[in-house]
Order: C-alpha cells, then sequence, then structure tokens
C-alpha cells in the first residue's frame, strides 16, 4: 500500500490552517453577506439570459465579448449613469472595470499600491476580509475609531501628523462611508469633504467601499467621495453582490485611467464570469431601478423584527442601533461575554453569528460584540434563532438576566 505523500513542507510560510469541510448551512445563519432568496429575480434573470445569449451568445468566441479586457461594455454603460443617479460619480465607461466580486477589486488595489512594511489607515470596525488581506500582507494596520457619522477626522488627524513625524506616509485611507461594515454608519457630505482635504492635504489616497449603498430605505444618500473629489486622489469600489445575489461574484472599481491602466495590467486573469456580466447587463438596464427599492422595503421589515426579537429576548444587555440600510445589525453584549466563545457555543445550537474582534482592529473593543446578518433569515427564522442565541448566551456567560418577557407562558 502506498504511503501518504507528505505536501507538508512543501507549504509557502503563511498557509492557512485546513477548511473544515462544508457541511451545509446552519438552522440560523446570521454571518456573511447571504441575502433575501425570495428576491432574487430569478425569472427576470432568465429572461434576461435567454434574450441576451440569442443576441449576443457568439461574442463567448473572444476574451472580453469584444468589449476588451475591462469587462462588457453594455454593463459598464449601464454602470456609468447608474453611479451618476445614485451617488454623484461622473465617470466614463473606460474608468471603470468589471471584477470578480468587490473582493478581487480589494486585491487589485492592495496589489497596485502596498508591500509589506507599508501603513494603511482604515476604520477601526470594518470589513474583516479587508483587515485579513491587509495583516496576510505584513502591512501596518492602523484602526481609526468611529462615531454615528464614521471616522473620527481628528482621530485621522492626529494619526496622519504623528505618522509624519515618523517620516512615514499611509498609503490609503480606507472607508465605508455609506452603510458602513458593520456599524450601518452613514458618512454625511460635510465629513467627506473634510476627509478629502486632510487627505490631499497629507497626500495620502483614499480607498472607498461602496459595496452596500444600494440598500439604504430611503433611497437617498450623500455624494460618493470619489464624486466630491472629482476622482482626484480616490478609487472606488462597488458590487452587485448586495443588490442583486453575491453569488453572482461581480463587481466594479472606478479611477482615473493613470491609475485603472496599471490596475489593469494586473489583472492577470483574461476577464471576470461573462455570462455573469452579460445577464446583469441585460437585467439591470430593464430592471435594477425597480428591483433594489422592493429589497429594501423586505430588508429593512428584517432588520425591525431583529431588533424586537433582540429586544424581547436579551432586553438591555444587548445595545444595538437601528440602521438607515445595509444587511448587518452592529450588537453589543455586557463586558462579561466574549462573542468569540458564544460564537462556538451557538454554532453548536444551530446559530452562526459574526463575532466583533473579526471585525475590528481593537480586538478588546469588539471582544463583547458581534454582527448579524439579517437578510437571508426569513422573520419566524429571526425570531427563533435569536431565543436559541439568548438561551446560549445565559448559560455560557448568565446574561441576559431571565426577565418576564422571557418567562412568560
Amino acid at each position: 500500500m502506498t504511503a501518504p505523500f507528505d505536501f507538508a513542507p512543501l507549504l509557502a510560510p503563511g498557509t492557512p490552517a485546513p477548511a473544515v469541510p462544508w457541511k451545509g448551512f446552519p438552522k440560523y445563519n446570521f454571518i456573511g453577506g447571504h441575502n433575501d432568496a425570495k428576491h432574487v429575480p430569478v425569472d427576470a434573470l432568465i429572461a434576461a439570459a435567454t434574450a441576451v445569449l440569442q443576441r449576443e451568445g457568439a461574442t463567448l468566441a473572444t476574451y472580453g465579448l469584444n468589449s476588451g479586457p475591462q469587462g462588457y461594455r453594455p454593463l459598464r454603460e449601464f454602470l456609468a449613469k447608474k453611479l451618476k443617479d445614485h451617488a454623484g460619480l461622473g465617470c466614463s465607461p473606460d474608468e471603470i472595470l468589471i471584477t470578480s466580486g468587490s473582493m478581487q477589486g480589494l486585491d487589485l488595489v492592495n496589489s497596485l499600491l502596498l508591500t509589506k512594511g507599508d501603513t494603511v489607515l482604515v476604520e477601526q470596525e470594518s470589513y474583516g476580509g479587508a483587515l485579513t488581506k491587509l495583516t496576510k500582507l505584513g502591512v501596518n494596520t492602523i484602526g481609526i475609531p468611529l462615531d454615528e457619522e464614521g471616522l473620527r477626522l481628528d482621530i485621522v488627524r492626529q494619526t496622519l501628523e504623528e505618522l509624519k513625524n515618523k517620516g512615514i506616509k499611509p498609503k490609503y485611507i480606507y472607508t465605508i462611508p455609506t452603510i458602513q461594515n458593520p456599524t450601518g454608519a452613514i458618512m454625511g457630505e460635510k465629513r467627506r469633504a473634510e476627509l478629502i482635504k486632510l487627505a490631499a492635504e497629507y497626500g495620502v489616497m483614499i480607498f472607498e467601499d461602496e459595496c452596500y449603498s444600494d440598500l439604504i430605505w430611503s433611497g437617498e444618500r450623500p455624494r460618493s467621495i470619489y464624486s466630491m473629489a472629482n476622482g482626484e486622489g480616490v478609487i472606488f469600489i462597488g458590487s452587485f453582490s448586495k443588490s442583486i445575489a453575491p453569488a453572482l461574484r461581480v463587481g466594479y472599481l472606478v479611477a482615473k485611467w493613470d491609475i485603472l491602466g496599471r490596475i489593469l495590467g494586473l489583472k492577470q486573469d483574461a476577464g471576470s464570469g461573462a455570462l455573469e456580466q452579460m445577464i446583469l447587463a441585460e437585467f439591470c438596464t430593464k430592471h435594477f431601478a425597480t428591483h433594489v427599492p422592493k429589497l429594501n422595503k423586505t430588508l429593512h421589515a428584517k432588520l425591525q423584527v431583529l431588533r424586537e426579537a433582540l429586544a424581547e429576548q436579551f432586553g438591555t444587555a444587548a445595545e444595538f442601533g437601528d440602521p438607515k440600510g445595509g444587511i448587518y445589525l452592529w450588537i453589543k453584549l455586557p463586558d462579561v461575554v466574549d462573542t468569540q466563545k458564544l460564537a462556538q457555543a451557538a454554532l453548536a445550537a444551530g446559530v452562526s453569528l459574526n463575532p466583533g474582534p473579526e471585525w475590528s482592529t481593537n480586538k478588546a473593543y469588539a471582544r463583547n460584540r458581534l454582527r448579524l446578518c439579517f437578510a437571508n433569515p426569513d422573520p419566524e427564522t429571526i425570531k427563533q434563532g435569536v431565543a436559541v442565541l439568548a438561551e446560549v448566551c445565559r448559560r455560557e456567560f448568565g446574561v441576559p438576566l431571565r426577565s418576564a418577557n422571557v418567562d412568560k407562558g
């Protein structure tokens, strides 16, 4: 019998531990960026696929669909109009690059700008995927505390000045200014203008992540930082993952050509998925403007179900806000709770959650915080899941204390 080949000595340094085999989603799934299954526009996507393939299917014979390496041109044309109408962002289709999800956009920007030992500024609580990538690159990541409007610019200025005195210039300031992940904060235009001025003063780029900005309940939002800066010193990324479906893996990057042209040289994948781009362009041109408000109405209702369930099950032991959009709720529990330990115990009971330290540069601050994604479970599942989570938390940490609401019946 042949002995198993030992490939462990061949692994590159820093290779992550092997993944656990997937066994399906837990019963109460509150993690990741999953969305509402009933609002995936399946019939309209089928119609769009049929129409565009009948009309242009032969272009699949060429890389880039006869649109060049930046992606399917009708999709870029839709995005140019959508970004102008939605975010005040004026750009041409030639200043847009289609990516394989916004995560590829993150990788491309990091590949362009960062080497080991570089410094970047990020929001103290931020997208866990972005933080993980920076850690893997060996980058010095400095977290800037947030308030109800996002980045605290007084701390940004203080940090930039301290770094300047040490001869260090950060490569960029990474921000999610519209429906911040995980807090849900929205940065107002006045603060955006101040951030642009501050970044220019210290010669630092702004990396603007707008992946959640379509999901605003009112449909009204501040202009993008990219727009307010006329694209100077700003790189912008977005995605269809939250507005249409995460499994489509289609994102986009916007930058002036002097930057985009260099990024394009780093995108060595022969182009992002062609079918997804063709179908999205066909669908979005006809239906995006009516689809998103319907999705937002459902998401807003689910958020309120989650907030009510938390209030009923946890009482004052859980502190949380009322975000104006998005798919996440950022929650603070009493100091005695360690949400990383809570996550393990909850998963054994069928509840998945994102512990706070995975979404923060300040692990101690985020120790008793967690993020719940409310978009995928139906309302009744949300209620049941929160009840199970409360019972696990009570068993493991003694909170929440049993209240009259919990003991009824």
